[in-house]
């Protein structure tokens, strides 16, 4: 394949990659954005494989065929509640990838082989592409961890943490106009080794000092970072698909994480310094906050019966028990006896961004009653009963009414404004941000306790 044919190749790519963020804008179209991204990868792989700058493509067809099959197995097996950490550890691949390529084109660089601007130029593209992709690799995985539970959801509270971020910015910094201007290649390796050290324990602490309640913007901001050490190895390889494609990835990475830090009213640097809960203030887990009233499936069923207007909001709890299929049926038998039936999702609700939409996307809710925040939270008032399952912090009236509340300020679904309030958990124990919910105690609300699935198929039967 000649060189201006892999040019237009990666053109058609580029382009299918933007039509691709384009359709999963939407959810009607997000199916059809999802093939644009297929289709426009396997153009971008043929013509990268069969360029005249590739060899050894036996090795490289080899590899690409374990990678298949080890992606087709995790696609088959993991559950969509466990989507978040295998979005997260895959993060962690394209950092590593990043480093190794980093380590590559500095080994096989030779001193004096361009102008000397061009050279200082590849040499600070090596450094900082080593540098994004350690930090991308170990903060994946801690998030991984996290999200998995085989790390605790806390934030790590070192002493003087933020001058250890800073001091090793400013270190990492040194070492690299040291790396960029030395003309010893002893030093190089010594400057890019300590470096790499320096960036994967940056990575590991960044991720580490942060608190569950702020891993989905933590996500969000991994698959960004995971962008730009693409598109520093698509520098270092001089692959112009590469960087175009690192670039489309970091920065809809980073917009992302802007809009969601915006509707958890945190800003991007707060989310860095460490997550909710952190600052010492209460958490209200000792306070005293009165009596929970319980109820029964049957007496849920009677009560949705006698409604004229519903909202469901799902959270993470949803999700764990599977219950997203049972409440479609709900949702389908209320509509036909007449009742207005529409879903309330909160922006971070989930670990995901958009983790509860594709749940019940599965489970084939129609998209028109599947309401974002903004557009329903006026609606609240005006409703009958409110079902409440699994999600706890993105209800928590405390985020609006105690301004010691660890979460102050942060929008949430304001349900408590609604006639009735059906709340579903399996206890009282608080949510993942660790602050106890007042709504729990208020007098239009009623807990039902057991596992999601269970309780929404015994409503279903009462129905």
């Amino acid at each position: 394949m000649s060189g201006g044919l892999v040019t237009a190749a990666y053109i058609v790519a580029a382009i299918l990659f933007i039509f691709s963020l384009a359709g999963l804008s939407k959810h009607e179209t997000s199916k059809q954005g999802n093939i644009f991204g297929v289709v426009g990868m396997a153009i971008a792989l043929i013509a990268t494989i069969f360029g005249p700058d590739s060899s050894n493509v036996g090795w490289i067809i080899v590899a690409m065929v374990i990678g298949g099959a080890i992606g087709v197995y995790l696609a088959k097996k993991v559950e969509m509640t466990e989507m978040p950490e295998l979005v997260a550890v895959l993060h962690s691949f394209v950092g590593l990838a990043a480093v190794l390529v980093g380590f590559n084109s500095f080994i096989e660089h030779q001193p004096g082989s361009m102008e000397h601007v061009m050279e200082n130029i590849h040499l600070t593209e090596v450094f900082l592409g080593i540098f994004i992709g350690a930090v991308t690799f170990t903060g994946s995985i801690v998030a991984f961890g996290k999200l998995r539970g085989t790390i605790s959801s806390k934030p790590l509270m070192l002493p003087s943490r933020h001058k250890l971020n800073l001091a090793a910015l400013v270190v990492s910094f040194l070492l690299m106009v040291w790396f960029v201007n030395t003309g010893s290649t002893s030093v190089q390796v010594m400057c890019v080794l300590l470096m790499t050290i320096i960036a994967l324990a940056f990575g590991w602490h960044l991720v580490a000092s942060i608190g569950g309640a702020d891993m989905p913007v933590v996500v969000s901001m991994l698959n960004s970072y995971s962008g730009w050490a693409a598109a520093a190895a698509g520098f270092m390889l001089s692959n112009d698909l590469l960087i175009v494609t690192g670039a489309l990835v970091g920065s809809s990475g980073a917009i992302l994480s802007y809009i969601m830090c915006k509707a958890m009213n945190r800003s991007f640097f707060s989310v860095i310094a460490g997550g909710f809960g952190t600052d010492g203030s209460s958490t209200g887990e000792d306070q005293e906050m009165g009596e929970y009233r319980e109820t029964t499936a049957e007496e849920v069923a009677e009560q949705l019966k006698g409604s004229s207007s519903v909202i469901i909001t799902p959270g993470y709890g949803m999700a764990v028990a599977q219950a997203q299929y049972p409440v479609a049926e709900i949702t389908a038998k209320l509509r036909a006896m007449g009742v207005k039936v529409r879903f309330g999702i909160h922006p971070v609700a989930g670990r995901l961004p958009g983790h509860m939409n594709v749940l019940l996307a599965e489970a084939k809710v129609p998209y028109d009653i599947v309401l974002e925040m903004d557009e329903i939270n006026d609606d609240f008032a005006d409703t009958d009963t409110v079902l409440v399952i699994g999600a706890n912090d993105t209800v928590n009236p405390a985020a609006m009414e105690d301004p010691r509340s660890p979460i102050a300020g942060m929008p949430v679904l304001e349900v408590w404004k609604a006639q009735n309030v059906i709340v579903f958990k399996r206890s009282m124990n608080t949510g993942y941000a660790g602050v106890q919910n007042p709504l729990f105690f208020k007098d239009n609300t009623q807990m039902l306790f057991g596992d999601a699935k269970a309780s929404v198929e015994a409503i279903l039967r009462a129905l």
